[in-house]
């Protein structure tokens, strides 16, 4: 068991992961559980220079200043990489293939760093506890997949768009189809859910600090956005990107710092948790009390969902990035920072806030005044921070927020235009016309995402339906690499098959009026999917062996090809699994370091060992039998 230094009462857990709806006795019980932990809470350290008292003071001028000067270095990188981003689709949407491996990673962290993410990870920490986070950290085992063999085919491909590898594997109607189907599904649908959360968590800060009315806050957000989203393409995109990451990834240690400091320290305030019944929520891991329910979920996310997604080979814009690298290498190591960075480094600050609010919040808000888990986040900023300090996090928010809205209108514009509109309407059209049509269009995303986001209402809900819509296509996606037998009618019937059961039980739960639990959703979808997945694929003609020979040729993916050579070699499973072992050691030991349960390093730095051992083995030798690899 992995926890904090303070023992957990055994009690049931809530359900984890779950779609929650108001539920009135959850809440009370949080408030009384939080209203005694106010009490044994140390005199909460106000008026000091630089904080606030209780008493919300305005938005002050060097606020404003300090907003204004973020925006203006973002917007002078924007512009500066205007006139290369004009020249041709690749310069606008794939920095010309010639990124280097610190800056595609970087600009994948940033991209992933949303205003949503500390929201959504303090709504976890309170509802669940740290452990809830889990629904997320499985996607690491994908991610060191993706790095060490799916970037590198990627880069091989050299497609524009991932969805243009479909007619490079497949071939026939089916593939023009399928095409066409993810290309305007990807673009329109899944994209302004992402947007409409974002821009909702963004709105949701904006509202917290400015008091002004949530969809006003969603206009000035998405005014941010638009200034430079639509003159740089990916090179503006990345460029902004590592600054914005820099930024972001301060402001959130120094607000870490500073409400763990405001709570006495970190070991006060695992005091506080503990004195206050909520120990729990300190637990990496569901605790030995749990029920049944919240285990089977917990394994559903750890043996499902890092590979039932729709971005089991990378998902769509963390592919842009792997083929915008210089090189095979670049590809292959930026992944691997990108990783590192995302499950390591990133999240511990806003866990360190999340607990922070559960013991400050009932001392500093005013008599009355309640928080869901969503604002808690803002809340804390609102009430602890005073003025210069409130721009700085105004401008953290905005750089998190900016970096992602731009990838996402960036992406969802290459599918539109290249997968599309080239595609099907004019294949003959003009570099220069086409880099025209993609700022049009990325206006356009960025408003539809604006609407979007006044009818998001959890973040978390959001995070769950996108992953249960496409659960079922994961499978398809990893063996379309290894396996000759798939072809266009398998992806298509795992799409359809996924978003129809999906859609089934969210009818019956609307019906029934009680809720499916995460894991029957995901054994339902994902196992469903496969099943149909699998008989259409027998089912079907298969693709030509003369395509599939051009594939392989170009790609050497290794797997059950009836050609020789290509693939990574033995060697490569011991690279996976040490990568992954690593990852998770370093998240491990990071956290009992924050936490102060100092009794797991031993067996955590042993673990670091060993998974550093296996990556070292599987990578000492050439990774590739491809020639020339």
């Amino acid at each position: 068991m992995i926890r904090a230094r303070l023992p957990s009462p055994q009690k049931p857990l809530s359900r984890a992961f779950a779609h929650r709806g108001p539920d009135p006795d959850h809440h009370h019980g949080r408030e009384d559980r939080e209203r005694h932990g106010g009490g044994s809470l140390p005199p909460a350290r106000l008026g000091r220079p630089g904080f606030a008292s209780r008493e919300r003071p305005a938005v002050t001028a060097i606020d404003w200043v300090i907003v204004a000067a973020f925006l203006l270095v973002s917007l002078i990188i924007g512009v500066w990489f205007t006139r290369r981003a004009g020249r041709n689709l690749s310069e606008f949407f794939l920095s010309g293939r010639s990124l280097p491996w610190w800056a595609l990673g970087t600009s994948m962290v940033a991209t992933t760093f949303a205003a949503d993410t500390p929201l959504a990870i303090t709504e976890y920490v309170r509802r669940d506890g740290i452990w809830a986070n889990w629904f997320w950290w499985t996607l690491a085992i994908g991610h060191v997949l993706a790095a060490l063999v799916f970037s590198r085919l990627w880069r091989r491909a050299g497609v524009l768009t991932d969805n243009e590898l479909i007619e490079l594997r497949y071939e026939g109607r089916s593939a023009a189809f399928l095409r066409l189907f993810k290309a305007l599904y990807f673009s329109t649908v899944y994209n302004l859910i992402v947007m409409g959360w974002v821009t909702a968590a963004m709105s949701t800060v904006f509202s917290a600090f400015l008091d002004i009315p949530i969809a006003a806050s969603v206009a000035i957000s998405l005014s941010v956005a638009a200034v430079y989203a639509l003159l740089s393409g990916m090179w503006g995109v990345v460029a902004t990107d590592i600054f914005q990451f820099v930024v972001a990834m301060a402001g959130s240690v120094a607000f870490a710092v500073i409400a763990a400091d405001q709570a006495g320290g970190m070991d006060a305030l695992v005091r506080s948790l503990g004195e206050a019944g909520l120990a729990d929520r300190m637990n990496l891991l569901p605790g030995a009390g749990a029920s049944s329910a919240v285990w089977l979920n917990f394994f559903a996310c750890v043996g499902l969902m890092w590979w039932a997604n729709h971005g089991a080979d990378g998902g769509g814009y963390i592919i842009q990035r792997m083929m915008s690298a210089r090189d095979e290498k670049h590809a292959l190591i930026g992944t691997s920072w990108f990783a590192l960075a995302h499950y390591v480094l990133r999240m511990w600050p806003w866990i360190v806030v999340a607990l922070a609010s559960m013991v400050l919040l009932p001392r500093l808000m005013p008599a009355g005044a309640a928080v869901d888990d969503r604002q808690a986040y803002p809340a804390l900023m609102a009430v602890l921070l005073g003025p210069g300090w409130r721009g700085v996090f105004v401008a953290v928010f905005l750089a998190a927020y900016m970096s992602t809205m731009v990838t996402h209108i960036n992406w969802g514009a290459s599918y539109l235009v290249h997968d599309v509109f080239r595609r099907f309407l004019r294949p003959d059209a003009s570099e220069k016309s086409l880099v025209r049509l993609s700022r049009a269009i990325s206006l356009v995303n960025l408003i539809l995402g604006g609407l979007v986001a006044l009818f998001i209402g959890r973040i978390t809900a959001a995070w769950e339906l996108v992953w249960a819509l496409g659960a079922g296509v994961g499978a398809v996606l990893i063996l379309r690499w290894f396996w000759w037998r798939i072809n266009a009618w398998s992806e298509i019937s795992a799409m359809g098959t996924s978003v129809l059961l999906t859609a089934g039980i969210m009818v019956r739960d609307v019906v029934s009026g009680t809720e499916t639990p995460l894991w029957a959703k995901a054994a339902v979808v994902v196992f469903g999917s496969l099943v149909v997945m699998l008989a259409v694929t027998f089912w079907t003609v298969p693709v030509s062996r003369e395509k599939l020979q051009k594939f392989h040729e170009r790609v050497s993916p290794g797997g059950f090809w009836p050609f020789p050579g290509g693939g990574f070699g033995c060697r490569i499973l011991a690279a996976w699994l040490g990568g992954v072992a690593a990852i998770y050691a370093s998240m491990f030991i990071l956290g009992s370091l924050v936490l102060g349960n100092t009794g797991d390093l031993i067996w955590q730095s042993g673990l670091l060992l060993i998974g550093l051992a296996g990556l070292w083995f599987g990578l000492r030798s050439p990774g590739s039998s491809r020639p020339g690899a």
